[in-house]
């Protein structure tokens, strides 16, 4: 596997592993954000606040990450189907 620089000298990548960096990059952000919401609608904002983040983060990280690898074909399928391709 050859790992490539940019300009930026930023290690880059194969294109191949697109799919993976994106579930990843998904599945990092939306877990975190998924997190802050619900403890903070279940909990409230108390001074253990973070620390119940973080406790719900260890596993909604990792089962976000292996949902989108399962949903992201199946995805892509219903956006094909249901936008339109102008052309």
């Amino acid at each position: 596997m050859q790992y490539q620089h940019s300009r930026r000298g930023a290690l880059r990548l194969p294109k191949s592993l697109g799919p993976y960096v994106f579930a990843l990059y998904m599945a990092t952000i939306m877990s975190f954000l998924m997190c802050l919401i619900i403890t903070w609608t279940e909990f409230g904002f108390g001074g253990d606040y973070f620390g119940k983040v973080m406790n719900a983060y260890r596993v909604a990280m990792p089962a976000a990450f292996l949902c989108i690898l399962v949903v992201r074909p199946l995805v892509g399928r219903l956006v094909t189907w249901s936008v339109r391709v102008e052309g």
